[in-house]
């Protein structure tokens, strides 16, 4: 998955990376991709917190150009490198291996070139949400760790400055967020701001007993975490606020223009965009089409489910009723999870049947927080620790739930947990022999397509607990259809929000403001939300193609395990395997 890394070190261990000889060979392609792996740890030491690897437990990234542009040369010297290793020289594994790496560093190179967090004000991953998420995945068990947040707690508000002065500059380069995002942060600030200290997430590592501590360790620990909130965090998110509310809100992107095409170069940017994240050649005009015809199948099987399910295949009706019946949504926050783990129950006993290789972690439902849950999409999934000190998150938004469909639930579950994302990036970080950054990173459009096929393959496995819940199913795919329109809509046709949102209405059973927060998200995140429906395509593609070609052959268990072996993988690397996979059962 090509996941937008906003939390980058504040100092990039070996200067050097990137220079040297052209290397040669597997062995030398194995420690390029070492090389590489390393370099991208010290970039984003947050990233790596979460996946357990503690040595940067102490930095944030350093968002300035100069930065930057260190990071461009390491990049770009180790894509020379990647390039300059002859393929033939390379076994299978390892052919795949350069094709990632150079498929890695090229849509890193693609996104500091777009610079989107030089301008963007973000309402899912800014600073005012991620720092508050941190403490979450890193523990604090030693008095070095201890330590260690306490000057990551103190670097937040150089991060703070630093965010603010780009956001300035490219203020006046003609670069800037929209009205709304500028809005829900400004919002999530003072919302943050109005609470007591003490009920900051933040200042959660506190209530760990640390028994093993001394008495004069544990003091020293409290004051200085309190310290670095009272005179570090608060500051910051203060003087953000107050930027954001008195000269960027005033020049902020209009409802009317939430689009990337109306920044700067801003179309070319959305072409390399619908590369980095779908890993395919694709124009937003043919994406938009795709789009367009896949939200017109799938609303014609709705109707005729709709006639089954509610006596009705009129679609408005269907969408009506599906949205309007308080029977048919939550009433706790209890239900919600409640459900969301009964889902995840049912998959994991099925699960066996339909793959051969499962994954050692295991996965739990966990609730969001209050400080993300208002402004967040319905749920995200968070991939274990490499030690297994953490499993696999499925965080599911409990807010608000009358207006939360237990219809759309299931399907839910089974994209982010299992057969979904869990299954899928567990599978990755366990396989062995890969290279590090092929088992935590890849492309978005094989993590997100697979987790949308998880939904249609849920109905397979029969996992759906009714007609109603696969009316869910139906459309969640329509949504992710939708996606492919108002996307490129936005920042290839120059669509309003409001047509998007009111697209949205008309095609999807998505409760308002459910919808409202997506568009906002696709406004912040351009083109990350077509990837779901054309990785999906494209797996579906590849299976019918197998099944065709074996007839009595065909064995799901080993299609599935072909997909999944060796990481998320570019699309068209995927298409060799399957290909692979196919010659070798004809011959069976």
């Amino acid at each position: 998955m090509k996941v937008l890394l906003k939390l980058m070190s504040l100092t990039l261990a070996g200067g050097m990376m990137g220079c040297g000889t052209v290397p040669d060979g597997p062995e030398s392609l194995s420690k390029l991709a070492d090389e590489y792996w390393e370099g991208q740890l010290a970039a984003n030491p947050v990233s790596a917190t979460a996946i357990g690897d503690r040595r940067y437990d102490h930095l944030l990234s350093d968002l300035t150009p100069e930065r930057r542009e260190r990071d461009r040369r390491r990049l770009d010297g180790v894509l020379q490198r990647a390039r300059a290793i002859d393929p033939d020289e390379l076994g299978p594994a390892d052919q795949l291996t350069r094709l990632a790496l150079v498929n890695e560093v090229e849509g890193d190179l693609a996104l500091l070139d777009c610079g989107l967090d030089d301008w963007s004000v973000d309402p899912l991953n800014g600073p005012q949400v991620s720092f508050l998420n941190i403490e979450s995945f890193q523990t604090v068990r030693t008095v070095e760790e201890g330590r260690a947040m306490v000057q990551r707690w103190k670097a937040m508000g150089p991060y703070v400055a630093v965010h603010v002065s780009n956001l300035r500059r490219s203020l006046g380069e003609g670069r800037v967020a929209t009205r709304d995002a500028v809005l829900k942060v400004i919002e999530e600030i003072e919302d943050l701001l109005q609470q007591p200290e003490n009920e900051w997430p933040l200042l959660k590592p506190l209530e760990t007993p640390h028994l093993d501590w001394s008495s004069e360790e544990r003091a020293e620990f409290d004051k200085a975490l309190r310290g670095a909130v009272r005179e570090s965090v608060r500051p910051a998110m203060e003087r953000y606020g107050e930027f954001l509310q008195e000269e960027l809100l005033p020049r902020a992107r209009p409802q009317e223009k939430p689009g990337i095409v109306h920044i700067p170069d801003g179309i070319d940017c959305y072409r390399n965009l619908v590369r980095v994240h779908t890993s395919l050649d694709l124009s937003p005009e043919d994406i938009h089409q795709t789009g367009l015809d896949e939200v017109s199948r799938i609303n014609a099987e709705m109707e005729r489910l709709g006639e089954r399910v509610l006596g009705t295949s009129d679609r408005r009706e269907i969408l009506s009723r599906l949205r309007t019946d308080p029977e048919l949504y939550f009433e706790t926050s209890d239900q919600v999870a409640a459900k969301a783990e009964s889902a995840l129950r049912r998959a994991q006993d099925a699960v066996s049947d339909w793959f051969g290789n499962l994954p050692k972690a295991s996965c739990e439902v966990t609730r969001m927080k209050k400080h993300e849950e208002k402004h967040s999409t319905i749920a995200y999934y968070l991939e274990s620790t490499v030690d297994g000190s953490r499993p696999g998150r499925y965080y599911i938004n409990t807010s608000e739930p009358r207006t939360r469909p237990r219809y759309e639930a299931e399907a839910l579950a089974y994209h982010e947990a299992v057969p979904g994302h869990h299954l899928q990036i567990a599978l990755t970080q366990e396989l062995s022999g890969l290279p590090a950054f092929r088992r935590y990173e890849g492309v978005t459009a094989f993590v997100e397509g697979w987790a949308l096929y998880a939904e249609r393959l849920a109905d397979d496995m029969g996992l759906y607990s009714s007609d109603l819940d696969r009316m869910g199913m139906l459309s969640y795919e329509a949504w992710r259809a939708c996606r492919l329109v108002v996307d490129t809509g936005m920042h290839a046709k120059g669509w309003s929000r409001q047509q998007a949102i009111d697209f949205m209405l008309n095609n999807t059973v998505l409760a308002e403001n459910n919808i409202v927060n997506e568009v906002d998200r696709y406004i912040v995140w351009p083109a990350q939300a077509l990837a779901y429906k054309i990785g999906q395509l494209e797996i579906l593609r590849l299976r019918g193609e197998a099944e065709s070609r074996l007839g009595k052959r065909f064995d799901i268990k080993a299609f599935h395990d072909t997909v999944l072996g060796s990481g998320a993988v570019p699309l068209e690397s995927l298409r060799h395997a399957v290909e692979k996979y196919v010659q070798s059962a004809m011959l069976d």
